[in-house]
């Protein structure tokens, strides 16, 4: 099982079919390896705190996680359905050993993943990652399985996600009376926490796929299928739709007029305002090297220093804690606000930007005026994942990259990169000429995908 996978963490956690690829044994395992690494150097009986999104097979993940976790000693509180956020702020609140997400956030249903936290409430390094897979392919050796009094127990509590947006909500000082807000909860993790946070502070809440049966997560939905959202806003006529994904730590926003608000324009936005307000922690935002080229020119206008990751919220963080820098994340919506959290926090995203358009008095389809987006086009080729990561080893591909890269030099740019979560390589061209660029895009990608699919 764990040799077909490759290295088994992606950049964020272990993702896989579930029951196919995350089997209740590689969770089992998973809880037993986990909880032992993470909690090794303590000497007390370590607690995990674990908790879901609502998709199916969450309840059987996660049982089975718990499991393993016990069978090593290791006590564990499960929160139930629960944004990843919370998971990464509760950890550190009760000063448990360590956190778990079962959760495969944008994914459709069949797909699900286990993530840890560590005590701080931080992703774990690669190198504890590491740790954990290997004492998983040596079949736990030399760890000791108590009996007796030894083994761990499960507590169940209800009322963690009462105390996250709680949290939340005395972040951010804002008072929506008077705001009409539409918010998609992608049938996730968001149907509770969101609507009930909005409504505390006042707002006017039109929710939609806020009802999750277990399958529908993601299902045309969410922050992933925008186009229902954006009519839904202009339909009500509301001030703004907010797109929550499926364990509610990215957001994405609609304007009034229904125009896409995407992670790189909450980032000017909100990083404008925490300038002017002397928030901005070292005048710097951190973004990745898939944030737009208009993202980059509006740091520069604005007197912000931007710093550029590789992609993914992880390296994001990584980068904002070596710097002490307060604001940073993705264009596809991860934002971290890391005075308040640790991880990308879809609720805390859409508080912040609130907090602008109430304390300026402008609409968002004028805050979003300050950076200009250049059009991007993206495509995504199909492969293996074993092979994803080799795509430069083709020759053909090499040039044919190599050969694009010269025709965009000065006018835009080429990335090309594998998806760190799902078996694809991933295209994205940036320049002025839309059609040209999303032409150019598909070729490459087709290419790619016919030579190493």
């Amino acid at each position: 099982m764990v040799k077909n996978m490759g290295r088994l963490f992606g950049t964020d956690g272990v993702r896989g079919i579930a029951n196919e690829e995350l089997t209740p044994l590689l969770a089992m395992q998973l809880g037993q390896a986990g909880a032992y690494v993470l909690t090794k150097e303590k000497e007390h009986k370590p607690t995990l705190m674990v908790g879901c999104d609502t998709r199916i097979s969450g309840d059987m993940l996660a049982n089975a996680l718990m499991a393993g976790a016990c069978s090593v000693g290791a006590n564990c509180i499960f929160v139930g359905v629960i944004p990843t956020p919370a998971i990464a702020y509760l950890t550190q609140k009760y000063k448990v050993d360590a956190g778990v997400v079962i959760s495969a956030s944008h994914n459709p249903v069949e797909f699900n993943g286990i993530k840890f936290f560590d005590g701080d409430g931080y992703k774990l390094p690669d190198e504890l990652e590491d740790e954990i897979e290997a004492m998983i392919k040596n079949n736990m050796q030399g760890v000791k399985f108590p009996t007796g009094s030894g083994v761990g127990k499960i507590k169940y509590r209800t009322d963690a996600r009462e105390e996250y947006i709680n949290h939340a909500i005395q972040s951010v000082a804002v008072e929506l009376r008077g705001m009409k807000i539409v918010v998609d909860c992608a049938e996730g993790a968001a149907f509770y926490t969101s609507v009930e946070a909005l409504k505390e502070l006042g707002a006017e809440v039109v929710a939609i796929h806020n009802n999750p049966d277990g399958t529908n997560i993601n299902a045309n939905c969410g922050s992933t299928h925008m186009e229902e959202l954006q009519a839904r806003v202009v339909f009500e006529k509301a001030d703004i739709g907010l797109a929550f994904d499926g364990d509610a730590d990215r957001l994405l926003a609609v304007d009034e007029k229904g125009n896409i608000v995407n992670g790189d324009q909450v980032m000017a936005i909100v990083g404008n305002y925490m300038k002017q307000k002397g928030t901005l922690k070292k005048n710097t935002i951190v973004a990745t090297i898939m944030s737009n080229l208009g993202f980059f020119l509006m740091a520069e206008n604005n007197g912000i220093k931007a710093e550029q990751t590789k992609v993914g919220d992880r390296y994001v963080l990584e980068r904002m804690r070596e710097i002490g820098a307060s604001l940073g994340g993705e264009q596809s919506g991860h934002v971290i606000f890391l005075d308040e959290n640790t991880t990308g926090d879809g609720l805390l995203s859409a508080l912040h930007l609130l907090q602008v358009m109430v304390d300026t008095k402008k609409s968002l389809s004028e805050l979003s005026e300050v950076m200009e987006m250049l059009p991007q086009a993206l495509a995504n080729a199909k492969v293996a994942n074993h092979k994803k990561d080799h795509y430069m080893e083709y020759p053909e591909i090499a040039k044919a990259i190599a050969k694009l890269t010269e025709q965009f030099s000065g006018e835009g740019r080429v990335l090309i990169r594998p998806s760190g979560t799902e078996p694809l390589v991933r295209v994205m061209i940036e320049g002025k000429e839309k059609n040209l660029i999303q032409a150019e895009a598909d070729r490459l990608a087709s290419l790619i995908q016919d030579i190493m699919f």
